[in-house]
């Protein structure tokens, strides 16, 4: 594993902007990590700050267009704990977890897909489409693409991903616009709440996606995260594998560390975990060497996916309104 200490520093002149120097060497060092998510799928789990600080969002937003244009095809699966817990306080509603997970009634199951799908989805896709008619809000239940199973009796609706039916995901990429789906799982006897981490691993698996990326409130993987000396910058799937079975992760890195280990098993080449406070944190994990968070690999020589495949961005491009112009300006 590669460590905090490690991480290269870049050149900041007296009055704390980039040198001209520093700026050509950034510009040049994107070249190859543009042409590494060229035509490729990237899964990105949102959640954390950066859901409900509006800035935050923003700059998040502005990442994901820029990905496109690219030439990525960026899936955006998110959750929205804070969300629930408040609409359930609103509602005088009781907020219960049990190791972790959210005891889900039939009553709290309303509240979540309420909250989920006609507000955190349609806000989050609204906020897209503000670049033009670019975003499609979904949720797991939508054409089946997430087949639940019961998690825990004793959790009620909470369930596990049985199945991923990429179909309609892979159409809407097919023309060009950013599929946003909620994490709600499908069921023949109801709808299941489902982790957000979780359905992002089990999606960029099933879609083999080249990458997912999961952004939060910390900066990565610490292994002591009371000494940020030890935040993870570069590890490979076998070491992924032996800290989730270490038990020494918090409760809330161990299904992102499980997800990880879900996609790199299946093929997805990178995980990335990120800071969402850090603002475009997202361009700057994926276009710049030394990074921003923690990067997990299939095999340690894993740094460039040498398969380039060139995707045309007109179609694209030409779904967006002027107002790309002030991505950057704000």
């Amino acid at each position: 594993m590669i460590f905090r200490e490690q991480r290269e520093i870049i050149d900041i002149d007296e009055v704390g902007a980039l040198s001209n120097s520093a700026r050509a060497k950034v510009l040049i060092e994107a070249l190859p990590w543009i042409e590494d998510i060229t035509g490729k799928t990237i899964v990105i789990k949102y959640g954390g700050a950066a859901m409900v600080a509006g800035e935050l969002r923003d700059a998040v937003v502005d990442d994901i267009i820029m990905l496109k244009l690219m030439g990525a095809n960026p899936i955006i699966v998110h959750g929205g704990g804070p969300n629930i817990n408040a609409m359930l306080k609103r509602l005088d509603m009781p907020v219960k977890f049990e190791n972790g997970q959210r005891v889900t009634d039939e009553a709290t199951m309303e509240v979540v897909k309420m909250t989920l799908v006609g507000q955190v989805n349609q806000e989050l896709v609204s906020a897209i489409n503000r670049h033009g008619s670019v975003a499609v809000g979904l949720n797991g239940a939508d054409a089946k693409i997430i087949q639940a199973e019961p998690l825990d009796e004793k959790l009620g609706r909470v369930g596990k991903v049985k199945k991923v039916d990429t179909t309609l995901i892979e159409d809407l990429l097919a023309v060009d616009y950013i599929p946003v789906i909620a994490t709600v799982g499908y069921s023949e006897d109801g709808d299941y709440n489902i982790n957000a981490d979780t359905a992002a691993g089990e999606i960029a698996a099933a879609i083999g996606a080249q990458k997912i990326v999961f952004i939060t409130d910390v900066d990565g993987i610490y292994t002591d995260f009371s000494d940020k000396s030890t935040l993870v910058l570069r590890a490979s799937l076998s070491e992924m594998v032996r800290l989730a079975e270490s038990g020494t992760m918090s409760s809330g890195m161990i299904p992102k560390i499980n997800a990880c280990v879900t996609a790199l098993s299946a093929g997805v080449s990178k995980a990335h975990i990120i800071n969402g406070t850090t603002p475009h944190a997202l361009v700057l994990e994926i276009f710049t060497d030394a990074g921003v968070g923690t990067m997990v690999m299939r095999h340690h020589d894993d740094s460039i996916d040498p398969g380039f495949v060139e995707a045309p961005v007109s179609n694209f491009a030409s779904k967006l309104d002027q107002s790309i112009q002030s991505i950057g300006r704000r």
